[in-house]
């Protein structure tokens, strides 16, 4: 049988295994199954293809141009998952992870892409809060933005996903507008180079924007600027060694890691046996131990349970395992495959070893279990130990076993467990379980600092809840201190690790012209028709509306309260109103004043306003009392389109009196009518 040839995609070209290529052996049979390395590729060139060709063209989209683009991939992607499915196997994962690799990598993708289009503007530049008043009159002014790096992204990916690990990188770089080289893991990257070549013979992605080099990385570290990023997942050893490169330490290259994790879950005291947060709790660990073999960095590693509580969990625990059905993860009837190499087996045995100085293994024995598979792979069964005095311990909680394998110990009290999950020294996610909301805000308190994320969950949110070890693309994915320091992911945060923030100063007008967003102050653009008769390509950045006065009287404000119920005395008794610092007797209304804007303002027949869909930012900034007038301003600040029929226009509404000086504010959200 031929070895399946795992080639690299460099500078534009597809190339084979060559000198120094490595063999790969499958996971289940442990027989040699693909071959992938060269050494004789030419990474400056890679680099110079990435920067040069895949960059200006992907800058020359708009954000939302990108995220139509990553869901056009994910979407190819999805049509294509048997086949990467069936290929996926190799690495001793089960269909079950095959959901959470291969799946969850395309709906990572999807989320970035429907991300970039609701909360990314149409546009090349991304504005990172809201501007600066920085003279007393608003002619000079600051604003932070955000624009892609001009280099490349290069991702360095472990084993263990090789299709998640690798989208859930590439999906914020491209939204960035940054191109991505991807080295995976060589002992998975047959599966990754399947789905780089479906992306790529798709011919969604402009030349240059994706790279592939499956095998060494040669000389691409030494190569890389200050405009690169380095996005690193593997073992805290590699990570050093990375970091230490002279060139990333000399051009100050980015450089984002997640790395080794002994992550916890906590029993909460009042999850006592019978309660559903105890099995919620034996669930979940059993889970984590098991899913991908326990091959996960997310993966619960220390238990921490009540001392009262220990044999419990331990016998519950050893029930639900003893369930799990080990062996080839083709066959429909396994729960558990085999871990990705025989070279992996021997090293998570080697850790499981030095744990077991500490604590005492209560289940699975590697030498003597119920295997449905080849005997030649690399399987191992969920090994559960227990550790009596976790305070003298230091294996348990600085050695990670990456595979199925946990250590339970027990707690005092509440302050001992936060002590334990801290022993840690950093990890990438901690779950508690219980239904006492002070046990919740104790632990947070006490362990935060030492988490990327706490995820607690009871009966109330166990039935919607996504697990402790999935990470999810809205929220961050890192860690500090041995889990890294970085953050992936976390919506458009993970975004902005592709780009560089820059304060802006100048004058509204400058602003608004690179922004393309109106800011206060900037040129107004005469409309030439109502505005609300004007479809959204047609309504121009700055276009104005500005409305008669209408007269606000007594008899106004006393049917509005009447009307509505709203009769605080500040409307409706005078000299009560008077005693209140911030009035100078009966005032109207502040919904008042907004209803009357509208009737100023609003165009009445049928047009391409579809809908009003909120306001934000509302500031009542002075009284209006009876006998004053008001009039409107009504600016389009920014369009964003959301699909080929509509989008979003953001109008900026300042309510002025009969003096011109500015009584209300806020900004008015409509969908309009392509």
């Amino acid at each position: 049988m031929s070895l399946h040839q795992v080639s690299s995609f460099a500078a534009g070209m597809w190339i084979a295994p060559g000198a120094g290529a490595r063999t790969i052996a499958s996971a289940i049979t442990g027989a040699p199954f693909a071959t992938a390395g060269n050494a004789a590729l030419d990474v400056p060139a890679m680099l110079d293809y990435a920067r040069n060709t895949g960059g200006p063209a992907l800058r020359k989209r708009t954000f939302h141009d990108r995220a139509r683009m990553l869901k056009a991939l994910a979407q190819e992607l999805s049509s294509h998952k048997q086949a990467l499915y069936d290929l996926s196997f190799e690495t001793g994962a089960t269909q079950r992870d095959h959901l959470i690799d291969i799946d969850g990598g395309i709906g990572t993708m999807f989320v970035f892409a429907s991300k970039g289009r609701r909360e990314m503007p149409d546009a090349q530049v991304y504005l990172d809060g809201d501007s600066e008043q920085l003279s007393r009159n608003g002619t000079f002014q600051g604003q932070h933005i955000c624009t892609p790096l001009l280099g490349a992204a290069l991702h360095i990916n472990a084993f263990n996903f090789p299709v998640w690990g690798m989208l859930e990188k590439l999906a914020p770089a491209l939204l960035a507008g940054v191109p991505a080289i991807v080295k995976p893991a060589t002992n998975s990257c047959y599966v990754t180079e399947l789905a780089v070549r479906i992306m790529l013979e798709s011919n969604i992605l402009p030349p240059g924007a994706l790279q592939l080099i499956s095998g060494g990385l040669g000389g691409l570290l030494d190569h890389l600027n200050c405009q690169d990023v380095v996005s690193f997942t593997g073992s805290a050893d590699t990570a050093l060694t990375l970091r230490q490169t002279p060139a990333i330490l000399q051009n100050s290259v980015r450089f984002v890691a997640e790395q080794d994790s002994l992550n916890a879950s906590i029993l909460g005291p009042d999850a006592v046996p019978g309660t559903p947060e105890f099995d919620l709790f034996v669930k979940e660990v059993a889970r984590e131990m098991t899913t991908k073999a326990g091959q996960k960095c997310t993966a619960i590693r220390r238990i921490i349970a009540p001392g009262a509580q220990v044999e419990a969990v331990i016998n519950a625990l050893t029930a639900r395992l003893s369930k799990i059905t080990i062996g080839d993860p083709r066959q429909e009837t396994t729960r558990m495959g085999a871990l990705i190499s025989n070279g992996q087996k021997a090293d998570v045995l080697e850790k499981a070893a030095l744990i077991g100085q500490e604590a005492e293994q209560v289940f699975g024995n590697p030498d003597a279990f119920d295997l449905q598979g080849p005997k030649a792979g690399a399987f191992v069964p969920p090994m559960l130990f227990h550790c009596a005095d976790p305070d003298h311990a230091q294996r348990v909680h600085d050695t990670e076993a990456f595979g199925p394998i946990s250590t339970i110990m027990g707690y005092h009290d509440l302050d001992h467990a936060v002590t334990l999950v801290n022993r840690g020294r950093g990890s990438l996610v901690t779950s508690l379980i219980t239904h006492d909301p002070g046990v919740a805000r104790d632990v947070v308190m006490g362990s935060a600092a030492l988490n990327g994320r706490i995820y607690i969950n009871d009966r109330d949110s166990m039935a919607e809840s996504t697990g402790h070890g999935a990470p999810l693309p809205h929220l961050v994915h890192g860690g500090p201190g041995r889990a890294g320091g970085g953050e992936e992911m976390g919506g458009v945060r993970g975004v902005q690790h592709y780009m560089q923030r820059t304060a802006l100063q100048g004058s509204p007008r400058m602003l608004s012209a690179i922004t393309s967003k109106w800011m206060p102050g900037a040129p107004e653009v005469k409309s030439p028709a109502h505005p609300f008769t004007r479809r959204l390509a047609e309504l121009q950045i700055g276009e104005t509306l500005h409305t008669a006065p209408r007269l606000i009287t007594l008899a106004d404000i006393e049917h509005f309260a009447a009307f509505t119920g709203d009769t605080f005395y500040a409307h409706m008794d005078d000299e009560a109103a008077a005693r209140n610092p911030f009035f100078p007797g009966r005032v109207a209304h502040g919904y008042l004043l907004l209803s009357f804007a509208a009737g100023l303002f609003v165009e009445p027949n049928e047009g391409p306003v579809l809908a009003n869909t909120g306001l934000d930012g509302l500031r009542f900034m002075k009284p209006v009392v009876a006998g004053d007038s008001i009039k409107v301003r009504l600016t389009v600040k920014q369009k964003t389109l959301r699909n080929d029929d509509y989008g979003e226009v953001r109008w900026h509404v300042t309510l002025t009196n009969q003096h011109d000086e500015p009584v209300a504010e806020y900004e008015l959200l409509t969908m309009n009518a392509c």
